[in-house]
């Protein structure tokens, strides 16, 4: 296939190396990869062969520079699997992705190539860090085992890499198979005329006319449980939330044991001490230390929350009453309505006028819309980002609205990485699940959410590194989620809210009494939001540090009782077979890192408090010693640049109310 046949096989015309969308068919996909592999392997080979002394340059940067097609392939291909995945695409993901394993370790299990990189000598301190990390990656993936080990190694890496290809298909099929179908309007009683609009709208794509379709998204709990009044209906939606994977309760077992098996083979006790030897906390014990100090405190505030809710409800409060009951209580509180905020919560105008007024407040950083360039799918928008002295920065790419192809959650993916060595600019994209409406109206969750994916896409777009293997998010699980954590901070400050919380129709500001209860609000409820992340931290915990086999639903009970966060009113924020971070989303042993990375937001939040807030020089500072840094500092080292001292925990315990 030629070039002109196969866009991938080409460095792409289009500003920053924008893939051509408009280009790229399903049939590239098989031929690329082909080609990027042979091409990626023959250049790895030739370093490894290489007749003169190994040097930084030869070896080290060779590496750096090597396997272009394979990563031109591999991010849009991998992108459309969570954002677009079409049967095709589905069939040729369980294709390849365990050839994508196997040619991984053949990469990393090449004993000279590793011998090479033993023995190169770094002149500074930056080659120094890459050195060690690129060690540190051969070592992790096998490179000092014999060869018999690495022949089971690669079989298990290989099969891993199937099953978690089939349980993200299987979860996508049955997410969209569970969808709640409604017959009778009548039962939507409590939902906002916009939102039965939208459930009728999404009925009729689906082709269910006359009908009402409640789709679910990813975690346990579903939004519009807050809302509607019919229980028998807030309960079927609850139960077809937690009845989602049982075809993928066996893949897990598997999954599991056959990490458990790996991680013995590489001289670990046990997948989590795997995982944390490369994190920032370390060791598994850290972990365990900071779960058992905020398990008490969480799971007594949701007891207290739990009898309030009772109290109101006149009857003991199930999983799926727990989200109606507490809207009552927060509206009988706080005099705050949600479904009254929503009109306040416009789509475009949150985009626009919250987060991209923050990061332009914050950073000097401008946005212009290119409506000459496309993205991969019809909804996806494209945006050019500027340096306050118009200087180029990247693009941005937005993929809000929610369709049956799409993966739940929300998350950031990078299709062109910033490299000084390579001479590229950040292409970074956001995706959401928002449910298209005329107009778009959000809940204040969907809106934290946006300022949290773009924290992701601001780490990307301020990457400044020379290498590729430290751009942007490239840094550890559990320090990744710390910026994104912390831009959520500006969708409640006064500056920015007043500005994009208007109203749709008469552009009024959201009244300031609605504003005050909302933001007293924040804290409402956080023993029931502490818990549920609690539960499905110490669920990971527990398949990666103390599974030993037997079937998925008896271990998911016992270790959450072990845990002491059984609580029947309060499941986890994702059940084992729908827990999509674990199996296959790279947070196997790492759902803790949230809450540790919130530790260093909550502590970054204070210092912004600190030092006057939405100040341009607090967000240079920001900018300068810690975003643009990516993972070409040790994590901690430019937290501490940052922050001028070790993190501390109060600050986050006084945010969840755990003192």
């Amino acid at each position: 296939m030629t070039p002109d046949a196969n866009p991938f096989l080409s460095t792409s015309p289009l500003p920053y190396r924008l893939p051509p969308f408009q280009e790229i068919r399903e049939e590239h996909y098989a031929p690329a990869f082909e080609q990027g592999m042979a091409e990626h392997l023959a250049e790895v080979t030739a370093i490894a062969d290489d007749p003169e002394p190994p040097t930084f340059a030869n070896t080290i940067e060779a590496l750096e520079r090597s396997g272009e097609l394979l990563d031109r392939v591999s991010t849009v291909f991998f992108n459309q699997v969570s954002s677009d995945a079409t049967p095709g695409v589905q069939e040729i993901q369980k294709d390849i992705t365990p050839r994508l394993s196997k040619h991984a370790d053949a990469v990393h299990l090449n004993a000279k190539l590793f011998a090479r990189i033993q023995a190169v000598e770094a002149a500074d301190e930056e080659q120094r860090w890459l050195l060690d990390r690129y060690l540190t990656d051969f070592t992790r993936a096998g490179a000092v085992l014999d060869q018999e080990d690495q022949e089971r190694l690669r079989l298990l890496n290989e099969r891993l890499s199937t099953l978690a290809t089939t349980f993200q298909q299987n979860l996508l099929s049955d997410t969209n198979a569970r969808a709640v179908v409604v017959d009778d309007v009548s039962e939507l009683d409590g939902l906002s005329a916009d939102a039965v609009q939208g459930l009728q709208e999404t009925a009729k794509e689906r082709g269910l006319d006359g009908e009402y379709l409640v789709t679910l998204v990813l975690p346990t709990s579903q939004p519009y449980l807050t809302e509607l009044t019919d229980r028998s209906l807030r309960q079927r939606i609850h139960e077809a939330s937690t009845g989602r994977g049982a075809a993928n309760a066996e893949l897990i077992t598997e999954i599991a044991a056959l990490r458990q098996e790996r991680a013995g083979l590489l001289g670990y006790a046990n997948h989590a001490e795997y995982v944390l030897a490369d994190q920032t906390a370390k060791t598994t014990q850290a972990v365990t230390d900071m779960l058992d100090r905020l398990v008490p405190p969480a799971v007594s505030n949701a007891r207290k929350e739990q009898s309030d809710l009772e109290e109101i409800a006149g009857h003991a409060v199930q999983p799926w009453d727990w989200p109606f009951y507490a809207e009552k209580v927060r509206k009988a509180r706080y005099d705050i309505d949600s479904a009254r905020m929503r009109p306040y919560f416009e789509l475009n105008t949150v985009l626009e006028k919250g987060v991209f007024h923050a990061a332009t407040r914050l950073y000097g950083i401008t946005f212009t819309e290119r409506s000459d360039l496309h993205g991969y799918h019809p909804d996806v928008r494209v945006f050019e980002v500027f340096n306050e002295d118009g200087t180029p920065l990247g693009l941005f790419l937005g993929d809000f609205h929610a369709r049956a192809s799409k993966r739940g959650g929300a998350w950031m993916n990078s299709l062109v990485k910033q490299s000084a060595l390579l001479g590229t600019g950040p292409v970074v994209v956001n995706n959401l699940n928002i449910v298209k409406g005329e107009p778009t109206l959000m809940t204040f969750d969907e809106v934290n959410t946006m300022f949290h994916e773009f924290g992701h896409a601001l780490h990307a777009l301020f990457s400044d590194v020379r290498f590729p293997r430290f751009s942007g998010t490239a840094v550890p699980r559990d320090f990744v989620e710390y910026p994104s954590q912390v831009n959520e901070m500006w969708a409640t400050d006064p500056e920015i809210l007043a500005n994009y919380a208007k109203h749709y129709e008469t552009g009024e500001p959201m009244p300031q009494e609605l504003v005050d209860r909302m933001l007293e609000a924040q804290k409402f409820n956080q023993g029931f939001a502490t818990v549920e992340y609690l539960a499905a931290t110490l669920l990971d915990w527990a398949w990666h540090t103390a599974y030993t086999g037997g079937e998925a639903e008896r271990f998911e009970a016992d270790a959450l009782k072990r845990a002491g966060v059984d609580l029947a009113a309060v499941p986890p924020r994702y059940r084992s077979t729908y827990f999509a971070h674990i199996w296959a989303s790279g947070y196997s042993a790492g759902y803790y890192s949230y809450i540790w990375s919130e530790v260093l937001d909550a502590d970054t939040v204070e210092w912004f408090q600190e030092n006057g807030g939405l100040r341009r020089e607090n967000g240079d500072k920001f900018r300068r010693e810690l975003l643009s840094k990516g993972g070409s500092v040790d994590a901690l080292t430019a937290f501490r640049n940052f922050r001028g001292r070790d993190p501390e925990i109060t600050p986050l315990l006084t945010r969840r109310g755990l003192l």
